[in-house]
């Protein structure tokens, strides 16, 4: 009886210590994805600019997979959201240097709902053969929505914009900045890939060769591909050489105070400008063929105010070549922000009106919602500006200079569609002075060296205030300013004309990933529906 009893009584004892720790355990083990997912977000926004920690990107990818391999969708959607958090929270904080967090927490929030609905998809074609395949492309296909919606798209971030340093940046010039972000996110899902078949082939002695080939091609090929690719990469010139300034005047100080001194950062750009003349006058440096202002070097409308004008002219009478100056211009009651072609003898001859214009930043969308909830917001941008509808090729002592507005930069079409016009060069003008110091300017300046490499022409990159630089058609940085300081840059750079595969093929590349992930996600669900159809028979 006293064994009985005592048998009788341990489970009494036992059970109320086993369930908590059992329920604790639970815990954990969710946590432990939850946990994996967000830091593999933040070790992707280490990868990023200005690090040179490019190879971050691969193992990111690779505890991304395994936080989402044979997870639900509903799983992976909150997965892929926490990713997403990790990744643009920090990558976006410059978004809030002026304004405050909120418009940098709004943006984050809502950018990560793209990844949220990748991260779903990943986890639903996790469980089909050649999973990586389908994972990279469901992760292209994502940034090819957040590069269109909403409000025209926000493209900052896309994989591609990490890889200025990395080995995989010849690919740009192959396919694309799809073609290129694929290959690193393949990678990084077929590293996870190799080491799961290796764990799994020691502990149950079995070798699945299929398997394994899928995850060792996974690797090999974009490596591979990236290697094949250096033969597209090229700064040779096809047209002969330009010798060209980039001009650098900086501001009075950072922040949006300086747009109300458009008139001292006018003359900051044209005394630059006449310094250069100097220095050409002394032999000190080159003769230019033409000149590159910045973006918002004049904020004061030249055709409305003669003495905007008249510093214009004085600056390229002095300096003695034409100059593409960064203004912005009232037109018919509407407001552009407009590069201007300035000849010395002639004056203004051409225009190019920026077409991707920046939302809340540019022009405000919603604006009577935003107002109706915070009337500071509607204030910040008075008037919104209007786009451009043609192409901007500035022809400068006869050579073809492509003008992709700051912003611009970030969008494939907008870069691409110079180069179709005939561009042998490249000039991104463009403004950060609003966001200080913050990283903003080298996300930026990476985002020109990938087009470089992309479509194989010199980039050019005035600033206001920093980093201004000279991008050879290989992507290599040959010249610099600081942040913050007046400079200029003369350099002769080769002049191409041929056009790369990516140049050729446009947008194809990223439709055809769009259908891969199609594809993939199609193939899940059939499976799945053929999986409880036949359950329910056998039931």
């Amino acid at each position: 009886m006293t064994v009985t009893a005592t048998s009788v009584d341990e489970p009494e004892q036992l059970e109320p210590q086993a369930a908590p720790a059992s329920r604790g355990a639970r815990r954990v083990r969710r946590l432990v994805p939850a946990a994996a997912a967000t830091l593999s977000g933040v070790l992707l926004y280490v990868s990023f600019p200005p690090r040179t920690l490019w190879w971050l990107a691969l193992p990111a990818f690779a505890v991304l997979g395994w936080a989402l391999r044979d997870r639900t969708w509903k799983a992976g959607l909150g997965l892929g959201y926490l990713f997403g958090l990790g990744f643009l929270l920090p990558l976006l904080v410059w978004t809030g240097v002026e304004v405050g967090p909120g418009p940098w927490l709004a943006l984050a929030v809502v950018e990560a709902v793209f990844v949220a609905l990748v991260g779903a998809g990943i986890a639903m074609v996790s469980r089909l053969p050649a999973w990586p395949l389908w994972a990279a492309a469901l992760w292209i296909a994502g940034e090819a929505a957040r590069a269109r919606a909403p409000f025209g798209g926000f493209p900052w971030g896309k994989i591609a914009f990490g890889q200025a340093d990395g080995v995989f940046l010849p690919l740009a010039a192959a396919g694309g900045t799809p073609v290129l972000g694929f290959a690193v996110v393949l990678c990084g899902f077929g590293l996870y890939e190799i080491v799961r078949q290796v764990v799994d082939g020691r502990r149950t002695g079995v070798v699945r060769r299929g398997a394994a080939a899928v995850a060792l091609l996974s690797v090999a090929v974009p490596v591979v591909g990236a290697l094949a690719a250096r033969s597209l990469v090229s700064d040779k010139a096809e047209d002969g050489t330009a010798t060209v300034a980039v001009i650098q005047g900086n501001v009075p100080r950072s922040g949006l105070e300086f747009n109300a001194q458009r008139r001292a950062v006018l003359d900051h750009h044209a005394r630059e400008t006449e310094r250069l003349a100097a220095k050409i006058k002394a032999g000190k440096v080159a003769q230019p063929d033409f000149v590159l202002w910045p973006e918002n070097s004049s904020d004061i409308d030249p055709f409305t105010n003669p003495d905007a004008r008249a510093v214009i002219d004085s600056a390229a009478k002095a300096v003695g070549v034409p100059i593409s100056v960064g203004g912005v211009v009232e037109r018919d009651g509407k407001l552009y922000n407009e590069q201007i072609l300035w000849d010395p003898a002639k004056g203004a001859l051409d225009t190019y009106d920026k077409r991707q214009v920046q939302p809340f930043g540019e022009y405000l969308p919603l604006r009577s919602l935003l107002g109706a909830i915070n009337k500071n917001w509607t204030s910040m941008v008075r008037q919104d500006f209007s786009r451009g509808t043609e192409p901007g090729v500035f022809t400068m002592a006869g050579t073809k200079v492509g003008l992709a507005t700051c912003y611009e930069a970030a969008f494939d079409w907008a870069v691409r569609d110079n180069i179709t016009h005939g561009a042998q060069i490249i000039s991104v003008p463009s403004n950060n002075a609003t966001f200080d110091r913050s990283e903003m300017t080298y996300q930026q300046l990476a985002m020109s060296r990938v087009r470089a490499v992309e479509h194989s022409r010199t980039v050019t990159v005035p600033v206001t205030s920093g980093v201004s630089a000279v991008i050879m058609p290989d992507g290599k940085i040959t010249q610099k300013t600081g942040m913050f300081v007046a400079d200029s840059l003369v350099q002769k750079v080769p002049l191409r004309s041929s056009q790369t595969p990516a140049t050729r093929l446009g947008i194809l590349p990223e439709m055809v990933l769009v259908l891969v992930a199609a594809g993939g996600l199609g193939w899940s669900v059939a499976a799945v529906v053929r999986g409880r159809r036949n359950d329910a028979l056998q039931g």
